[in-house]
């Protein structure tokens, strides 16, 4: 240890405020390259428009072009025009994204995660050969649906069905806060069939499938949500996902979207740390700024706390995913903990902030209404918990 305090506080000054444990020299050149790449287009393109979109409740479609230029839809996919990355990579793609805006995050996650995957993965060739490369262009725009409005964390509880009709496939039912599903060209629809679960290709057009906008949303404002209706409609047997049946389809999915939560929260505390930081920096009050005081950096300290775990959980489960070794418990253990200490991050950074905080000119009012969002989709906090208690005990408590 240094006895000279210079040097210690020079150590100190070379760390990064939002990545104390240097998680960055971990990475591979790829992934850093892979995130410079996706920070560079944030800070540029996203950051500078997010906050206006956020107050009109606007998705910014401009951004599409860029972020499928880049290479961000379907990232993890092997061919079909998709990039090929690792599943940090991917990671690391969600963190910078949401460190712009949880909206954008989710769109490329359903995008990816939620639509491109189960094609990718399920789906027969014909069809990944039909809709992949328009997907990963950004031309053709996808929706996940699965959640009803009666369902919630009850996926199994599925009221939407689908019968055979002859070669077809006619099906009826709803489904409820479905990311994308307005501008949605094509929905990835979970229904009940008489051999059991099964996924379908419903295409914009198709009659009797309607979409409606959810308006008034306090959370997500920059991101679009419906609603899917469907009153008969014919499905071709061409549009059926051949490579699965049950549950296991729709939750795999789920999943792979989790997994790029982990990851995208920690980008949001990342930004309302940033922000903080820069702030009590320049914020003078009694003769000091607020940055000099005990107490801020105490809140400070516990905010990057939060952060460093959320990066470390993040980056190892990453490396499971790409061993081919990360299980959906693990998933959830950094689910529950990543979005809990973000949304932890945003609210004590919109306080310190004070009355300043409560304005779209600061990012963690915006991030913190966000992650009320985030942290109850994809699996609430208490279904993580229990998913945690079920493989500690070896007993289902749902």
């Amino acid at each position: 240890m240094s006895a000279n305090p210079k040097a210690s506080s020079s150590a100190a000054a070379e760390l990064d405020p939002v990545d104390l444990y240097n998680v960055r020299a971990m990475l591979s050149e790829e992934e850093r390259l892979v995130q410079d790449s996706v920070a560079k287009f944030v800070d540029e393109q996203v950051i500078p428009i997010m906050g206006d979109c956020f107050e009109h409740e606007r998705f910014p479609r401009e951004l599409v072009t860029g972020v499928a230029e880049l290479g961000l839809l379907g990232s993890s996919i092997h061919g079909y025009g998709c990039a090929g990355l690792n599943g940090v990579s991917y990671g690391l793609i969600c963190q910078e994204l949401e460190r712009g805006d949880s909206g954008l995050r989710s769109f490329v996650s359903v995008q990816s995660s939620l639509c491109m995957y189960p094609i990718y993965a399920f789906g027969s060739e014909e069809q990944k050969q039909r809709w992949l490369p328009s997907m990963a262009k950004g031309e053709t725009i996808a929706c996940f649906g699965l959640t009803e409005p009666h369902g919630g964390s009850d996926p199994a509880n599925m009221k939407t069905h689908a019968k055979r009709q002859g070669k077809d496939w006619v099906l009826n039912g709803a489904k409820m806060w479905i990311t994308n599903a307005p501008i949605a060209d094509v929905a990835v629809v979970w229904a009940r069939t008489d051999d059991g679960i099964r996924g379908f290709l419903v295409e914009k057009g198709f009659k009797g499938f309607t979409t409606a906008t959810i308006k008034h949303k306090m959370s997500l404002r920059a991101s679009l949500t419906g609603s899917l209706f469907f009153d008969n409609v014919v499905v071709p047997e061409a549009n059926m996902l051949p490579g699965v049946v049950g549950l296991k389809g729709p939750l795999s999915c789920l999943t792979q979207a989790r997994y790029g939560i982990c990851w995208g929260v920690t980008g949001a505390a990342q930004a309302c740390l940033k922000d903080v930081i820069d702030y009590t920096k320049t914020r003078i009050l009694f003769g000091k700024p607020l940055a000099a005081t005990q107490a801020i950096q105490i809140r400070l300290a516990e905010m990057a706390r939060k952060i460093t775990t959320s990066q470390l959980l993040s980056l190892q489960l990453g490396r499971l995913k790409d061993q081919g070794l990360m299980q959906p418990t693990q998933v959830s253990v950094a689910k529950w903990h990543n979005a809990r200490a973000a949304i932890e991050v945003a609210r004590d950074a919109r306080d310190v902030l004070g009355g300043a905080g409560i304005s779209v000119e600061y990012s963690p009012i915006r991030h913190a209404l966000n992650l009320e969002s985030v942290i109850t989709y994809e699996g609430t906090e208490t279904v993580h918990q229990l998913t945690v208690g079920r493989a500690l005990t070896g007993i289902n408590a749902f």
